[in-house]
């Protein structure tokens, strides 16, 4: 048997419950998508995309304390979540902005 996603340094219930939505149902299975693509098929069920939340993962992934990410480190991720949320369809958060930018509520923004 596998261990469970809470299994892995960081993660607990609430990561485990989203992984499980997410069609990821063991450590096992996370540690071999890599924290990329957990992160974006997370992202992809609705999840709320949170910098904070991705790089706990990857401190996870790297058996680190999640506080453990500062500096170029810090930057880097930062890039690559960025990256992971622009590839992502758009959030229920994203699609209700657009409809108020359509409707003129919210400044336009370009497309």
């Amino acid at each position: 048997m596998s261990d469970p996603v809470s299994a892995i340094r960081n993660l607990g219930p609430a990561m485990e419950a989203a992984c499980a939505k997410a069609g990821i149902h063991s450590a096992d299975e996370l540690r071999a998508l890599g924290a990329d693509e957990t992160y974006r098929r997370l992202l992809a069920t609705g999840m709320r995309p949170h910098f904070i939340g991705y790089y706990v993962l990857v401190m996870g992934l790297q058996g680190r304390p999640w506080n453990d990410c500062k500096g170029d480190e810090k930057k880097a991720l930062r890039a690559r979540f960025d990256a992971i949320k622009a590839s992502t369809k758009a959030s229920p958060d994203s699609a209700f902005e657009q409809v108020m930018n359509e409707i003129g509520v919210l400044p336009r923004q370009p497309r």
